[in-house]
């Protein structure tokens, strides 16, 4: 508030003055001073409580605050050059999946041209501010997206943003353009899915389809009045070529594009057009067009940029990739949280390797799992080759599971145990852990359980991350490390009996992202299952 009125009492005493106040640069200062006093100052007691970028009032008053209430982008003549690159690339917002009206541009345009003082005034400020918001958006992520599930979407926006840092860079950098240019997340995964959109638009305004009824289910062989519609569909989505002959049975041809059609979504490529197959074929395009823009959103709000070393998991296409001097070397499946266990999404740096781990039964599985499977079964444990101690301190005693009258032990006091799994065949976490410590007590790990893997949909764990092929991976993470234990000698790691800590010389990064929307190394866009269904939410928040 005290900023607001001092910028008020400066820029009274410059028009107190009449050789200025009668020129136009003292007229548009004026309708300046007249534009920022739209907004009520009591709101200034809040900046503290809510970030500024989600209130005008707010941001204006410290911008122009700092700048001496000076228009910054037009002048008495009109606007400048600066303004026309700010209009522009709002303007194409949209080619970023944002969206060209949140950032006032139809106003903005037809302002554009006005050369009466009070309509520069709040062009002016209306440039401000939908810049700052561009600059916010493009950096951090959008806040309206925090709003629908602040627990959930935590990082989207950022609520330390510093509005006249932004504009003040805006101002004095040579190439505003770059600038601009620059904001949006540098790497492939997100420039890919911006040329998705730009190729799923074009498709929707050039096709529509008839959408495929329900009915039983199409098997290879079978002749269906539906297998028509379906290739038509099928080619105006581009999983059939042009010069397709069209056919009344259930050709191998078609089951062969039927069955990479449901790859890419994410469905079991059986062959079988049943329920999830033509749901997924009805999708329209603009159904798959928000799609790509909810998964932008999400680039937007995690790093920016990756680096040429990295680990990337997608919980959401129930794969691994990992990446050295920005060339893939290594992809697998992998197995993520079911919905009530959900990964999380975060990065990290993998520290170190733990072959032949122990695996300490969580808290919550040992009173969830393990004691009901106790009550019905004293020698639950012992089979499982897991030890029981009497608490989780380090000097705690050794204790005999089958002694133990588990129907009297309440889920509390079943807290207080540690059971303890030792390395072996059956181990939960198999022959390797991946650790990178983090709050959320998630690593990537090994499983006996490769059965699961067969899933197209693997949503198994109770968090972790489990690898397909953990053996590539410690391979693939030991490369160029030195000392006892490398790539070259992975053999006589193999062979542990006993468990070893291998500690990384370098920490390797880790991202775990949730992208429902990709494109694969082949090109080709994937639209795959929403496992925990978060796009609902999100696409809930872009259109508002």
């Amino acid at each position: 508030m005290i900023r607001k009125i001092v910028l008020l009492i400066y820029i009274s005493t410059l028009l107190g003055s009449p050789s200025y106040a009668d020129t136009r640069e003292g007229l548009l200062l004026e309708a300046m001073t007249n534009e920022l006093s739209c907004y009520p100052l009591e709101l200034l007691y809040f900046s503290k409580q809510q970030p500024l970028i989600k209130t005008k009032d707010i941001c204006l008053s410290v911008i122009y605050h700092e700048t001496g209430g000076q228009p910054l982008w037009v002048g008495v003549d009109g606007v400048g050059d600066r303004a026309a690159v700010i209009l522009d690339y709002l303007a194409r917002s949209d080619l970023e999946g944002l969206d060209p009206s949140d950032y006032e541009v139809d106003e903005l345009q037809r302002l554009w041209n006005a050369r009466e003082v009070q309509q520069l005034a709040r062009l002016d400020t209306l440039l401000t501010y939908n810049l700052v918001k561009y600059i916010h958006d493009m950096s951090y992520g959008q806040i309206k997206y925090r709003a629908v599930d602040p627990a959930l979407f935590a990082e989207a926006g950022n609520e330390e943003f510093d509005p006249f840092a932004a504009i003040d860079t805006a101002m004095k950098i040579p190439d505003l353009k770059k600038y601009l240019e620059s904001l949006a997340p540098r790497h492939q995964y997100y420039e890919n899915l911006k040329e998705a959109l730009r190729y799923y638009r074009a498709l929707a305004k050039q096709n529509d389809f008839e959408r495929i009824g329900g009915g039983k289910l199409i098997r290879p062989g079978d002749t269906d009045t539906r297998l028509v519609p379906i290739q038509k569909l099928l080619m105006t989505k581009k999983e059939l070529g042009e010069d397709h002959q069209l056919v009344e049975s259930y050709s191998p041809e078609l089951v062969r594009a039927v069955t990479g059609f449901q790859s890419k979504y994410g469905l079991e490529p059986d062959g079988i057009i049943g329920p999830k197959t033509l749901g997924a074929m009805n999708l329209s395009f603009g159904e798959l067009i928000m799609k790509i823009r909810v998964n932008m959103a999400r680039w937007r709000w995690h790093a920016h940029e990756l680096g040429d070393n990295y680990i990337l998991v997608n919980i959401a296409g129930f794969t691994l990739k990992a990446v050295r001097n920005g060339q893939l070397r290594l992809e697998v499946p992998v197995i993520v949280g079911k919905y009530q266990h959900q990964t999380p999404v975060f990065s990290n740096l993998i520290r170190y390797l733990d072959f032949n781990p122990y695996w300490n039964v969580p808290p919550s599985i040992a009173r969830n799992e393990e004691l009901p499977a106790l009550r019905r079964d004293r020698n639950h444990l012992v089979e499982r080759n897991i030890r029981l101690f009497s608490g989780w301190q380090p000097d705690a005693v050794e204790l005999d599971s089958t002694a133990i009258d588990w129907q009297k032990v309440s889920r509390a006091q079943m807290s207080r145990y540690k059971l303890r799994q030792e390395p072996g065949p059956e181990n939960a976490l198999g022959r390797v852990k991946f650790v990178f410590p983090n709050r959320y007590m998630v690593y990537l790990h090994d499983t006996p359980a490769r059965e699961l893997f067969e899933h197209s949909k693997r949503s198994f764990s109770h968090g972790c991350i489990r690898v397909s092929n953990p053996l590539a991976l410690a391979s693939f993470l030991l490369q160029g490390q030195d000392g006892e234990f490398t790539a070259e000698n992975f053999e006589e790691i193999e062979g542990l009996e006993k468990r070893k800590i291998v500690r990384l010389a370098e920490p390797f990064p880790i991202h775990i992202t949730y992208q429902t929307a990709w494109v694969d190394k082949n090109n080709q866009i994937h639209f795959n299952s929403d496992v925990y269904g978060r796009d609902a939410k999100l696409m809930q928040a872009l259109l508002q």
